[in-house]
């Protein structure tokens, strides 16, 4: 039985035609801090997985920040405390993105992303 982020993980990827690439709950995506204050907009990127690392950036606002400080990391089992909007997005493999504003959605692959 698919539980409920699992099922929506899954529309998600079938809706956008990915193929689905489950992450564990324990391991960590990279997190900018500012997603604690709900700026929008929300916007997601995937790289591809490293050691306990899903791969997955998420942020919110404008810009991506340079500062190597930017993004911290986060279990994903406590990604629903922060921002469980983004939780349905992260079946996605890498190469894919996201962007969630107030009345808009956007999901896209870009294969400059599966360059390290």
């Amino acid at each position: 039985m698919l539980d409920k982020i699992e099922k929506l993980q899954r529309d998600i990827c079938n809706n956008y035609g990915a193929a689905y690439l489950p992450i564990p709950r324990s391991s960590v995506i990279g997190i900018s801090l500012n997603m604690r204050e709900s700026l929008g907009p929300i916007n997601g990127f995937r790289h591809p997985p490293q050691g306990e690392t899903t791969g997955w950036f998420l942020y919110a606002g404008e810009e991506l920040k340079s500062d190597p400080d930017f993004f911290h990391p986060l279990h994903v089992g406590h990604l629903g405390s922060w921002c469980p909007v983004v939780e349905k997005f992260l079946g996605l493999p890498p190469g894919w993105r996201f962007l969630i504003a107030e009345d808009y959605l956007d999901v896209w692959y870009d294969d400059d992303l599966l360059i390290i």
